[in-house]
């Protein structure tokens, strides 16, 4: 499935969302509505989250500079194959654009690859509501520490010049360079897996039932895929709701889901009961950062029993092949 789902920026100003006030409220979290306020020198808007440490205004004026820029930099590059990147990538499924700005390398890069997730940081929110599905803008300061799960394929900078400090420029390639999708959630449900696998409760039902039903002889079959947000990230309005519920069934769910499993069929050797604990703390923690974007693959999957004659004509199918 390759639609994004689109963040909320709203979902950044805690006090904005009545989800139970605990639930997200983190320490890590830095940013609030004045973040889309901005603060105001000479006439010209500047960004908030890292106060002094942009030269560059982030108001309609500087967007149109920035805009022109885009389309500078395709015009010179127009005779190329690729004129948005040279990088030898081919079919990206994850790529961040540092310093998104105004967004239009990343919706451009979104509309060439409708199959990969392009994440476009800034710390000021880009102008514009609309945005190609599979493109999602966030306000972060790239300094901190990565919390995206996914590493990228392609990362891309543009026009940061006087950006950062010669240690931070060293910090961020050092990040873009030795990201790691490693996470508590990936630990913990890649423990429970391999748990499910060693005692012969394989948990990848999701991946194999239609198979199963195809070969239990079910035909006409027929599948939904979902992403199911966990927490109230999301902007469309059901998509919200649906992360606020699945926030519970993690947040009420996920000792059941592993305590069994781990304490018994742990690989290599089962776990204890407080290392159990130990990991569902962190995860709670990773649940209750909003900057992590968590979300999670359903599938539906229905058919139907043939029909006598269909039954007949499959039959006779195999009857005349075998002849």
């Amino acid at each position: 499935m390759a639609m994004s789902i689109e963040i909320d920026p709203d979902y950044y100003d805690l006090g904005c969302d009545n989800y139970a006030d605990t639930d997200f409220a983190s320490e890590t979290t830095s940013l609030a509505s004045c973040v889309y306020r901005g603060v105001f020198e000479n006439g010209r808007r500047y960004q908030t989250v890292r106060e002094g440490a942009s030269w560059c205004p982030s108001d309609e004026q500087q967007f149109e500079s920035l805009e022109a820029a885009h389309l500078l930099c395709i015009l010179l590059d127009a005779n190329t194959e690729n004129p948005l990147f040279h990088a030898p990538v081919k079919n990206p499924k994850q790529i961040l654009d540092i310093g998104t700005g105004r967004g239009n390398w990343a919706i451009d890069v979104a509309d060439m690859f409708p199959e990969a997730t392009v994440r476009g940081v800034d710390l000021f929110p880009p102008p514009g509501d609309w945005l190609p599905p599979n493109c999602i803008m966030e306000v972060d300061d790239v300094l901190q520490h990565w919390t995206w799960r996914q590493p990228f394929d392609l990362i891309h900078m543009r026009q940061l010049i006087g950006a950062f400090t010669p240690e931070e420029w060293d910090a961020l390639f050092s990040q873009c360079y030795n990201m790691s999708p490693d996470s508590s959630m990936v630990q913990f449900t890649e423990a429970v897996f391999r748990a499910g696998m060693e005692w012969n409760h394989p948990l990848d039902t999701l991946d194999t039932m239609r198979t199963a039903m195809e070969k239990a002889g079910f035909v006409d079959i027929h599948e939904k895929v979902y992403r199911w947000p966990v927490g109230p990230w999301a902007k469309d309005p059901t998509l919200k709701e649906a992360g606020r519920l699945h926030y519970h069934q993690w947040t009420a769910g996920m000792e059941g889901w592993g305590m069994y499993l781990l304490t018994k069929f742990g690989v290599p050797t089962p776990w204890t009961k407080e290392e159990v604990h130990v990991l569902l703390a962190r995860v709670r923690k990773e649940l209750q950062d909003p900057h992590i974007h968590m979300w999670q693959y359903a599938r539906r999957v229905w058919g139907r029993k043939p029909t006598e004659e269909e039954l007949k004509v499959k039959s006779e199918d195999v009857t005349g092949s075998g002849m």
